[in-house]
């Protein structure tokens, strides 16, 4: 089973659910007060952390917790197609949509089943060794569960986003990292950043009435005692399409993480 969906980069067409299917690993667990804003919304930051759990329940259940313990997400791809709302329950499947022998990609679908909310994702996750803290090969015996669900096998990095400077930017402000951000690679973990698209899109509500796709870039770690600033540009309809000839219809906002001059991540925000 192959995604060959057509645009690819920003505007790919996600792989949809191959539902029922054996190896699709599907879950169930409430919504709790933790992980909603304000209305009682699945915010994103808690959706990145739950894309991690059944990642870590799912290496557990298939036996290779021990052996593949350390995974880096390089890329996640977020579409909020519907809120996810308090009190829900979310059945949460995962699967994998593409793979190389040290990394690959996995779909994540949460859909609350009584509000009818859905968000769909897509993460690329590079396999670390413990020692070198580089990237380490997937065993072939794993290797093989993961292409039960899709035939592409030679899946390669390729970067979808281009920083932004802080000489045209819309805003500019500095984000705290906290001890409680910091994880086992000792930087600051996946699901902050997403706290930051959170921050951002809490000053423009409207951009959360209509399905809305978020895809963050990671490209290199935060440290706890850096001094984080957020850049903010918003590219307005017409002018977008370096993201894309897809996405030259629709304005794209993005985010960069920046500390000094280093560039640590970035964030692309559009309609769907």
């Amino acid at each position: 089973m192959q995604q060959t969906d057509q645009p690819t980069g920003l505007a790919k067409v996600l792989m949809p659910v191959p539902d029922p299917h054996p190896d699709v690993f599907d879950r169930q667990w409430p919504l709790r007060v933790a992980d909603i804003d304000r209305r009682g919304r699945l915010r994103m930051d808690a959706a990145a952390r739950h894309i991690q759990d059944i990642g870590q329940d799912q290496l557990r259940e298939m036996g290779y917790e021990a052996t593949h313990p350390l995974w880096i997400v390089r890329r996640t791809m977020m579409d909020l197609i519907a809120p996810v709302q308090f009190q829900d329950m979310l059945r949460v499947r995962r699967w994998c949509s593409g793979t190389s022998n040290r990394w690959c990609e996995m779909r994540v679908r949460i859909d609350g089943k009584r509000s009818g909310g859905l968000i769909e994702s897509e993460a690329f996750w590079i396999n670390i060794n413990r020692e070198t803290q580089g990237p380490a090969r997937i065993s072939e015996d794993f290797l093989a569960g993961l292409k039960r669900t899709t035939s592409v096998d030679r899946l390669r990095w390729k970067a979808y986003l281009k920083a932004g400077g802080r000489e045209d930017a819309a805003e500019i402000h500095e984000y705290p990292v906290r001890f409680t951000d910091i994880d086992l690679f000792d930087h600051m973990n996946n699901a902050v950043y997403w706290s930051v698209v959170e921050d951002y899109l809490s000053s423009y509500p409207d951009l959360l009435a209509a399905p809305l796709r978020v895809t963050l870039e990671h490209d290199a770690a935060v440290a706890l005692g850096d001094k984080l600033e957020i850049v903010s540009h918003v590219h307005p309809a017409g002018s977008t399409d370096r993201f894309g000839s897809e996405l030259a219809d629709r304005a794209v906002r993005t985010l960069t993480y920046l500390v000094g001059e280093e560039v640590k991540a970035i964030a692309a925000i559009f309609a769907l």
